[in-house]
């Protein structure tokens, strides 16, 4: 999976480059880990952000975190700071098959339920890298690149709220495309 900084939006619409934060790098690598990813690529295209980065994954790994908090360390280790999209692609597979796939908080034509999602994803296939955006989501030529869109993580009730932070948005999406189990809700 990616974290995804740029190419990003802001709230008018303009592809921007986010910074990263120490906590979307903790508790989406935990999910990751967790969901049997094999690797978190952070994308960034700021050299500075990148190295950042590299010395937490050292901290949380061999440094004095992962010395005292071995599980946290386990997650860190999934880690992998990338200048682009194009670059996480082609660390997950040297050949270039792996498959794009994003999702978004808005509803749109053609995107891939859930259910269908998992079911595909626990067919043979390529490698897929499955991108999260942070900012006010995925640029729209970003979207338009992937193979495919999968549909975004619905609230209850009307009017439907859709504004997850993006480590809420990435554990209950890895929950929904690894986990078949039913989903009890609460009443």
């Amino acid at each position: 999976m990616a974290l995804v900084h740029h190419p990003v939006k802001n709230r008018d619409g303009n592809v921007i480059a986010t910074a990263m934060t120490n906590l979307d790098l903790h508790d989406i690598s935990r999910s990751a880990r967790t969901f049997g990813a094999s690797a978190f690529f952070i994308v960034h295209p700021v050299a500075a952000q990148r190295a950042l980065v590299d010395r937490l994954v050292l901290h949380w790994t061999v440094g004095p975190g992962g010395r005292r908090v071995e599980d946290r360390s386990r997650a860190m280790d999934l880690v992998r700071p990338v200048q682009s999209v194009e670059e996480a692609r082609l660390a997950l597979d040297p050949g270039g098959s792996a498959e794009l796939w994003v999702t978004s908080a808005e509803s749109r034509a053609g995107q891939l339920e859930h259910e269908a999602a998992r079911q595909r994803l626990s067919e043979p296939g390529p490698p897929v890298l499955l991108a999260f955006g942070t900012g006010w989501g995925l640029a729209d030529g970003l979207l338009a690149e992937a193979q495919v869109q999968v549909a975004p993580i619905l609230g209850r009730g009307a009017p439907r709220y859709n504004h997850l932070s993006v480590r809420a948005a990435a554990a209950i999406l890895l929950d929904r495309l690894t986990t078949d189990e039913p989903v009890h809700h609460a009443t």
